[in-house]
């Protein structure tokens, strides 16, 4: 018989099987009778007996044509038949194992995917979105889900978001889904946990004292602004998202690596980093061609250069002069110097670096000139405090000051204001070590949290009018000490770079409101994919301000 034929009788007894019930009986008899004979003789000797037997004897005619294909084809649709038993078994499994337990109310949604997708649909960042104002306003604040393949617990309460990120490396820890390890590095800080994590976030204060300490600090930053609004010039329409990280991503790179703007690696890492950016907001699956895969190979490209910086460096510098390498002018030297970690989690680390300092602070920017966009009074009165600003400098002072920076209180005001409407950060990912029980609620261990920032934010009984971007508001509350205040985190986790993030939009805006005017081309608004993004980039019509310019 040709081996066609012999496939299409296969297909066709296969497809009989589900029909037939004398073909499952004659499954039965093949591999539950004859159970006593394979335990007898042992379980791959008694098999090869049974089958051999079988075989020669027939067993019926339909035995006789077909013989191992309908063996097979039974083992398979057992299986089959099985499998979403099993799926759907460790899909609830979490919840028989906690019956009786005061866990919180909520649906697990589908096996396998929960009701991850339903969480991650995009919707405008100064929003709840569809999800949890539906799950909030039948399940409360607290409620259970099934999220990222894991029984998850999602907080939009205030306090016991307090509660978690205050007890990190106690009751709970860092757990970030393995697909962002793959594309972040397991050396990450954003993914290490335990004693690696405080080494790491050490060396990030480091670097942060380093750069706020150097004497160069604002003029860097400032010179980096002027160049980036000076290419306006001649344009009517900017991207604002584009043109923000542009300027972030020159000032990382100057604080960080020591690189200019027009030097050819920073070209090349420019590049390489706008790949992995694309890719680290996609869908996670590592499958050639994907931009999850390009972003991978884009990091192992990022981390080469990095390394070929460093050995320059090392190089440069002199083996006899590593001990003096920490008096360096910027902070490659500090890392250089150091020696309890390893050339992994240094590349790591400035990777790191990079990627909070470009994408955190540009978005925030973008934030910031977006609200400000939709408020006309909030942008007069930041206009008016930056041209006092202006007004106190001496004639010979073109670049500002520390204490220039100290007196921009209502652009503090802003920022803050931008960060808790515009949400950089959703949520973050963390585990129970142990079952917590809070306020009622029982966490069991080994359960995904989520705490929901944005939730807290934008919540009508902590803010008035909390959907409103009302700079205002700031006047009389406290800014990082506030509970109900977290857009960059909270805790032994807390972003190291925030003031930083702070520092480098307050000075852009100061030259940006002295020297333009702009107005919004077109609808657009910052999306939460759950990372935010402007759909068109934030156009911008520019308008040059006519008058003696800050530049």
């Amino acid at each position: 018989m040709l081996p066609q034929s012999r496939l299409a009788i296969y297909f066709t007894i296969t497809f009989s099987l589900l029909w037939t019930p004398q073909i499952w009986i004659f499954c039965l008899d093949w591999c539950i009778i004859d159970l006593k004979e394979c335990l007898k003789s042992g379980w791959w000797r008694g098999f090869n007996a049974i089958f051999a037997r079988k075989l020669i004897e027939g067993h019926w005619n339909m035995r006789m044509m077909v013989g191992v294909p309908v063996f097979l084809s039974c083992v398979l649709l057992l299986l089959l038949a099985l499998l979403p038993l099993v799926v759907l078994f460790f899909h609830f499994l979490p919840l028989f194992l906690n019956f009786r337990a005061s866990i919180p109310s909520g649906i697990f949604g589908w096996p396998l995917v929960g009701e991850t997708l339903s969480f991650l649909t995009p919707h405008a960042s100064n929003s709840l979105g569809a999800f949890l104002e539906h799950h909030v306003s039948r399940y409360g604040k607290v409620f259970k889900a099934h999220l990222f393949c894991t029984p998850t617990v999602v907080s939009c309460d205030q306090e016991l978001n307090q509660f978690i990120l205050q007890n990190e490396e106690k009751l709970f820890q860092c757990s970030y889904p393995k697909p962002i390890h793959g594309i972040l590095g397991k050396s990450s800080m954003i993914v290490v946990v335990g004693d690696t994590h405080k080494r790491l976030r050490n060396l990030a204060l480091t670097l942060v004292t380093t750069t706020k300490s150097k004497p160069s600090y604002l003029y860097d930053m400032e010179s980096i602004a002027i160049h980036v609004l000076n290419s306006w010039k001649d344009k009517s329409i900017v991207f604002f998202c584009e043109e923000a990280k542009k300027f972030t991503f020159s000032v990382i790179v100057k604080q960080v690596l020591g690189l200019s703007p027009d030097e050819p690696q920073t070209s090349k890492i420019l590049e390489d980093f706008l790949t992995f950016m694309k890719g680290f907001i996609s869908f996670p699956f590592y499958i050639p061609g994907t931009s999850y895969a390009k972003a991978v190979k884009a990091r192992a490209k990022i981390s080469f250069t990095v390394k070929s910086i460093m050995e320059a460096r090392r190089r440069k510098h002199g083996e006899d002069s590593a001990k003096q390498q920490q008096k360096g002018d910027h902070f490659l030297d500090v890392l250089l110097s150091l020696t309890n970690l390893s050339e992994d989690e240094k590349v790591s680390f400035v990777l790191d670096s990079l990627f909070g300092g470009y994408e955190t602070t540009s978005v925030l920017m973008s934030m910031a000139v977006f609200f400000l966009g939709q408020s006309p009074l909030a942008l007069q009165q930041l206009k008016q405090e930056h041209e006092e600003i202006k007004a106190k400098r001496n004639k010979d002072e073109y670049y500002l000051s520390l204490e220039d920076y100290k007196q921009m209180e209502f652009t503090q005001n802003v920022i803050n204001e931008a960060l808790r409407c515009g949400n950089i950060v959703k949520f973050v990912h963390r585990k129970a070590l142990k079952d917590v029980t809070f306020q009622g609620h029982l966490i069991p261990a080994g359960w995904k949290v989520l705490p929901v920032f944005s939730a807290v934010h934008l919540d009508s009984s902590l803010h008035d009018n909390a959907l409103e971007f009302h700079p205002w508001r700031w006047e009389k509350q406290g800014q990082m000490t506030c509970k109900k205040f977290t857009p960059f985190g909270g805790g032994p986790r807390i972003c190291p770079g925030f003031e930083l993030a702070k520092v480098e939009t307050a000075v852009f805006l100061h030259h940006l409101v002295l020297n333009f005017r702009w107005k919004q081309e077109g609808e657009d608004c910052p999306i939460a994919h759950p990372y935010v993004e402007f759909p068109r980039a934030l156009p911008l019509e520019i308008e040059p301000i006519p008058m003696e310019s800050s530049f």
